[in-house]
């Protein structure tokens, strides 16, 4: 055989090869293209953000709101997919308890239920109660109090002692409480400070019975605290005499108990006493009849005062075309 009968047939072979390594590799892709046809499209993810702000009691509609591709499976708690599963009917609005940027999440918590109005009750946490005090420009921090901020409650009341003396306290009533309301306003946003007459606080029912009874025996100040901060500080009621001031001070408050201001009270009610007497006997001699002096009341004549008379005239002539005035003195 020839060499070139060789060749011819190693090449017919390797394109008899090709032809089926292509057609295979065809019919494979073909078949999964058609499987992929077949299988249904999985479910794409999405979630509901606002579009425009929205408030305290704005009610949800659809033009606030918008979704967005969401790639992960696991999803904010309490968000929603779609916007019928937010907005609902007519018949049944939801309202915004919460303040709700555009882009932010739309979540359960943050909006009532479907028929719910957006009120401060269903704002309040399970268990918890809302109470208000009245406050002024300073006892409310100058207006800076907000919506959702922490305070503390400081309550300073007067306190009688056993030896009948009065002392002034000052003490932490309250830490970290969330202030519900300001005024008649439970925006959280809205961070422009105004002079409040009344705050409302979210609290428990013990909390709110010694909120009562404090704004009755004293006066109530807030005290706010950083956004940051939820520890419960160690704390002691503060009395004039830790206000320092010098050595009085410091002895009233190593002695407020060992009898001195008795002792003290009793040394002025004897001069007091004394003092009285004194001025008794002053009063019983000013009361002793004394000589009257008959005074007599002379009234003086005034005589009237005469106007001063002139000692010359003035004559007045015309001449053709003027006129000349002359003195003539008179004859007294």
């Amino acid at each position: 055989m020839r060499s070139s009968t060789i060749v011819s047939l190693a090449v017919a072979v390797l394109l008899a090869f090709v032809a089926v390594f292509a057609t295979r590799t065809y019919l494979t892709d073909q078949q999964a293209r058609l499987a992929a046809a077949n299988e249904p499209k999985s479910e794409q993810r999405t979630l509901v953000v606002a579009a425009k702000p929205m408030r305290f009691g704005d009610r949800v509609r659809p033009e606030n709101l918008k979704t967005i591709p969401w790639p992960s499976e696991q999803r904010p708690d309490g968000s929603f997919q779609t916007l019928d599963m937010v907005v609902g009917n007519d018949d049944a609005p939801r309202y915004a308890m919460e303040a709700i940027d555009p882009g932010e999440p739309v979540l359960a918590s943050k909006i009532t239920g479907a028929g719910e109005r957006a009120t401060l009750s269903a704002a309040l946490d399970q268990g918890m109660k809302a109470i208000s005090i009245r406050v002024n420009d300073v006892l409310g921090v100058a207006g800076f109090v907000r919506p959702s901020d922490r305070v503390d409650v400081l309550l300073t009341r007067v306190v009688r002692q056993q030896n009948n003396s009065e002392q002034t306290y000052v003490d932490v009533l309250l830490q970290g409480v969330k202030v519900l309301a300001v005024d008649q306003t439970a925006d959280e946003r809205k961070d422009e400070p105004s002079v409040v007459k009344t705050v409302t606080f979210e609290v428990t029912t013990d909390e709110a019975q010694r909120l009562t009874l404090g704004s009755t025996i004293g006066t109530l100040s807030l005290a706010l605290r950083n956004i940051a901060s939820s520890n419960v500080e160690q704390t002691r009621p503060i009395t004039i005499a830790d206000l320092g001031g010098g050595l009085i001070s410091t002895e009233l408050a190593n002695h407020t108990d060992d009898g001195r201001f008795e002792t003290i009270e009793k040394l002025v009610r004897k001069v007091g006493d004394e003092l009285g007497s004194r001025i008794d006997s002053v009063e019983g001699k000013m009361k002793q009849p004394v000589r009257e002096k008959q005074v007599q009341i002379v009234e003086r004549k005034v005589e009237p005062v005469l106007p001063v008379e002139p000692k010359w005239a003035t004559v007045g002539v015309w001449n053709t075309t003027k006129r000349e005035e002359h003195r003539v003195g008179l004859i007294q």
